[in-house]
């Protein structure tokens, strides 16, 4: 009986509510019979297939729509090529890819290389954050008015090359001006989160870890332009170079790369990804699922030589042939990308775990 009250209270209060903010609805129930701001409305591919799972714990996601996401880690990691492979991702959707460049060094031929359709690439040169959120508002809004059910992704590249109209104005030497860049992203993303969040458009940002001086505890590394972007993006993603990739001449092809997710609301957070990239090609998607499939004990690896079974047949390759075997085999590139769904989303089972059964650790990830 009471709870059937609380109900009836709480429908007339959502009415209540709604009719008194006449300009948009504030009042929801999250019971599924109608769409709400929590709702995700769907997802971009970041061009490996491994790094979608690591995020969005789900077959075919990656990053949300309507949400904000920061790419970070050191120079030369990998977070424009990144960044870039999810514009190539939005523009196979038929959506808007827009690119705002602080930093002055995207090479056409780069782009056009990952995937880009270079002629229905809106690219934006910025110098001030000021101009970068003014131009997400203007596009927003365009966006709302024109075509409402356009996807737009808008990849800021990136905010630690941005500076503040005070800083382009100010000395060196002036107390203050270092501090204007945290006060103005503070203020804008309290905007941009509400405003992106009723519409299909995806906020990418990319930025440089700084590392804390005198850290002697927790996480040593932080983000520039303050904590307002790390506490609004929904996903981050920080990328580490795990090491140069090599031909039989010594000549370096690429590097391997690791995507740690430090914070995560799509999925379980604090998961990693490891996939190839190539100077000449971008992201080895196929070539890191060997990697999981080994990881996993899902083949058999004898030498040189890997062995997988599939429809009653054993199918021998080497690392080598491993795309080409995808190609040739019907079938099996949907049926390998099942197993490593089943194998890599994260399963909680929690009420069968005492507190023998788990173990505890000092890191800490994230602790800005």
């Amino acid at each position: 009986m009471s709870i059937s009250a609380k109900d009836e209270l709480a429908e007339v209060l959502a009415d209540t509510l709604n009719k008194k903010f006449k300009d948009h609805k504030v009042a929801y129930f999250l019971d599924g019979s109608g769409s709400t701001p929590t709702d995700i409305k769907e997802f971009i591919s970041t061009g490996s297939s491994i790094l979608d799972l690591a995020i969005s714990n789900r077959p075919n996601g990656g990053i949300a729509v309507g949400r904000i996401t920061e790419i970070n880690g050191l120079e030369s990691s990998g977070k424009s090529l990144i960044g870039t492979h999810i514009l190539a991702e939005t523009q196979k959707k038929g959506g808007l890819a827009v690119y705002i460049d602080t930093e002055t060094s995207v090479s056409r031929e780069w782009l056009e290389t990952i995937g880009i359709d270079i002629q229905n690439l809106l690219y934006l040169h910025v110098e001030t954050v000021e101009d970068i959120f003014e131009c997400i508002e203007n596009i927003v809004s365009k966006v709302r008015e024109s075509d409402r059910d356009r996807l737009v992704t808008i990849l800021v590249d990136s905010m630690a090359a941005a500076s503040t109209k005070v800083e382009m104005e100010a000395d060196y030497d002036k107390d203050g001006w270092a501090t204007s860049k945290a006060i103005v992203i503070s203020k804008a993303m309290r905007k941009i989160t509400q405003m992106i969040g009723r519409e299909r458009v995806a906020l990418v940002f990319t930025n440089q870890l700084r590392q804390k001086l005198g850290v002697m505890f927790g996480d040593p590394w932080t983000t520039s332009g303050g904590k307002a972007l790390p506490f609004h993006a929904s996903t981050r993603i920080r990328l580490k170079n795990m090491g140069q990739i090599k031909d039989a001449k010594k000549n370096t092809l690429g590097m391997k790369a690791r995507a740690q997710i430090i914070k995560n609301r799509l999925g379980p957070p604090l998961r990693h990804a490891d996939f190839n990239l190539y100077f000449d090609s971008g992201i080895d998607d196929k070539g890191s699922w060997l990697q999981v499939l080994k990881d996993h004990k899902l083949l058999k690896v004898a030498g040189a030589w890997y062995t997988l079974e599939y429809e009653g047949e054993d199918i021998k390759f080497q690392s080598k042939d491993f795309n080409k075997k995808l190609e040739e085999t019907d079938g099996l590139e949907e049926h390998l990308y099942n197993v490593i769904c089943n194998a890599s989303i994260l399963k909680y089972q929690t009420e069968d775990l005492g507190i023998d059964d788990v173990e505890y650790t000092d890191e800490v990830v994230g602790d800005e």
